[in-house]
């Protein structure tokens, strides 16, 4: 039993190491463009193309250059106004939509619900057009509605919410009714706060997705005032005679910061809302 016992031990050990040897490769991985991309923004330009990690000389000029942008602050607050009002709006509208989807009968919900489903095979650069001839009708072009609009509602949001919602009990929603609880006090004080897993995923996500997306402001934007921090950077960058990787590692260093804090802060609620995602059910 005691041979049993160390020969059990020692392949736990052997496991553990293994696990963690190949965890920590994957992690270097992960990092090294990371690690790359802060690498290149403090070289001098003509050394970006060394294959050496840490330069021989730092530089800031690249970082000094964009902070010195009077438009850079501008840029910041247009990324956060668009992604902080879009992840409010998809957050409260999806999961509305998700609670009607699992907690009411009517003719007609499986249909709707397929409907809605089947816009995730839809491309997004096949839905571009309609959205710039709405927001062109709208008058909305070069404006914070023009940029917010497509983003107010996600079919992911109204998907992970109902999942998450059809596995709370009925008989909560049954007792807060005997209570006199009113059909949207259901929602909002007893199948929301049960939610939060699957609501810090869809907040979580969309918050990314807006935060970097750059193709549709850069077609709902003609001046530099409304340019969301992707869409100011890659022009800033455009303006310099040939390739200017330092400048552009710079500038991706500069937006990627409020992500970083973002998973700082948040990290628990990612990984939780990830491991319960309401993808069950």
């Amino acid at each position: 039993m005691p041979n049993m016992n160390s020969s059990y031990r020692r392949k736990n050990v052997v496991v553990s190491v293994l696990k963690y040897t190949l965890l920590s490769i994957g992690g270097v991985i992960m990092l090294f463009p990371y690690l790359w991309m802060i690498s290149t923004s403090v070289k001098l330009p003509g050394t970006w193309y060394n294959l050496s990690l840490i330069p021989e000389v730092l530089s800031l000029q690249h970082y000094l250059r964009l902070l010195g942008t009077g438009l850079l602050p501008r840029w910041y607050l247009n990324s956060f106004i668009v992604s902080i009002v879009s992840t409010i709006s998809v957050a409260f509208f999806s999961s509305l939509a998700g609670y009607t989807f699992a907690k009411y009968r009517f003719r007609g919900r499986d249909l709707m619900f397929v409907i809605i489903l089947s816009a995730i095979m839809i491309p997004t650069e096949m839905l571009i057009i309609p959205w710039y001839v709405s927001i062109a009708k709208l008058k909305w072009i070069d404006s914070y509605a023009g940029i917010l609009m497509p983003g107010m509602v996600t079919t992911f949001g109204v998907f992970v919410m109902r999942q998450f919602m059809a596995s709370i009990p009925n008989e909560l929603l049954d007792a807060g009714r005997i209570d006199g609880v009113s059909e949207f006090g259901l929602f909002w004080r007893i199948c929301l706060p049960m939610a939060r897993p699957a609501l810090a995923v869809v907040v979580i996500f969309n918050f990314l997705g807006i935060w970097n997306d750059y193709l549709w402001p850069l077609i709902a934007t003609n001046s530099e005032k409304f340019y969301t921090l992707q869409v100011g950077l890659s022009r800033l960058n455009q303006l310099e005679t040939g390739a200017d990787w330092g400048g552009t590692m710079a500038g991706a260093a500069l937006a990627s910061i409020p992500m970083l804090i973002f998973f700082l802060f948040f990290q628990k609620q990612i990984v939780k809302g990830v491991s319960l995602s309401g993808l069950k059910g």
